[in-house]
């Protein structure tokens, strides 16, 4: 996984300040990749792919930081669902190995769980300001995907009211191969642009496995700490995945090291290259009040 990290350079993210952090240690216990200038990745000679105008490092214009959050280890964003009412407690998404209740078991899922947790979120110059609290962890699981939902003790329309920032819209459909994305670093206060080069049929790391991941272009070389944050497509701005991981040194299916499995078990290696997890199958869950109904018509989240 993009390792979380603690919270030693929380304080200097709170409200805006600017200067890069230290490497914090994995509260799992394994090294952190590097932090802000990670040391350059082996390359990867990725399939052709047509992909819609790739930009550069510092992203396109129409993406920035504003509705993104920094947890004290990982990355987040404020979502809504398209039908989302103005009143309904906002939720924050992130990956569920960033819960701080730790890494959930294979086949384990978190429900309605009490949090406190607190958020710090950003404007679109990525200044932080104002901090967020999570009233619960509506959802969360390792299994299938790689997600958490924390339900907000604000509304969405709280927020806008007092911050002027308005939640990020999750996209409800699949994302297509060549897309333009963006990956929103809220702890880093750094993006990163690409695209989407295809999909992992299942990707397995360690104990876990997800399904349908989506695989970056070279140019996404996330790193520990970007955990969590909204992959955006370019076109519409709405999310379409979340960051979770990638191949740090080339090894097959350890921690840190997926792999990606086809319908045929055949194993593929791809050192360097990051994943994250789409979202589109989630939206369906969203019922109204923000609450998660995993019984709800066409939601693919896994179950209890």
């Amino acid at each position: 996984m993009n390792k979380p990290l603690v919270g030693a350079f929380l304080a200097a993210l709170l409200l805006g300040a600017g200067a890069a952090p230290v490497a914090a240690a994995d509260p799992a216990g394994s090294a952190n990749r590097a932090p802000a200038e990670a040391a350059p990745q082996a390359p990867y000679a990725a399939p052709a792919v047509a992909a819609k105008a790739v930009k550069a490092a510092k992203g396109p214009k129409a993406v920035n930081f504003a509705g993104t959050v920094a947890l004290s280890n990982c990355s987040g964003s404020v979502v809504r669902s398209p039908d989302s009412a103005p009143t309904d407690p906002a939720l924050v998404l992130s990956n569920g190995h960033c819960m701080e209740s730790g890494f959930p078991g294979p086949g384990e899922v978190v429900v309605d769980q009490p949090s406190s947790r607190t958020f710090t979120l950003l404007n679109a110059s990525g200044r932080g300001v104002g901090t967020l609290r999570a009233s619960k962890i509506a959802y969360g699981t390792m299994t299938d995907t790689d997600l958490s939902l924390y339900q907000l003790t604000t509304t969405y329309r709280q927020i806008e009211a007092k911050h002027g920032i308005r939640a990020l819209e999750l996209d409800t459909a699949h994302p297509v191969a060549g897309t333009a994305i963006t990956v929103a670093s809220a702890y880093w206060k750094r993006t990163y642009s690409c695209a989407v080069d295809g999909f992992a049929h299942l990707l397995k790391e360690g104990r876990w496995t997800w399904k349908d991941s989506v695989r970056y272009t070279p140019e996404c070389r996330t790193i520990g700490g970007t955990s969590g944050s909204p992959v955006i497509d370019d076109a519409t701005g709405k999310v379409v995945a979340v960051n979770n991981t990638g191949n740090e040194s080339g090894q097959e299916c350890t921690d840190n090291n997926p792999c990606e499995v086809d319908e045929n078990g055949e194993v593929t290696v791809r050192e360097g290259i990051n994943y994250a997890q789409q979202t589109y199958n989630m939206v369906p869950c969203i019922g109204s009040g923000s609450r998660i109904d995993l019984d709800r018509e066409g939601c693919g989240l896994p179950r209890p």
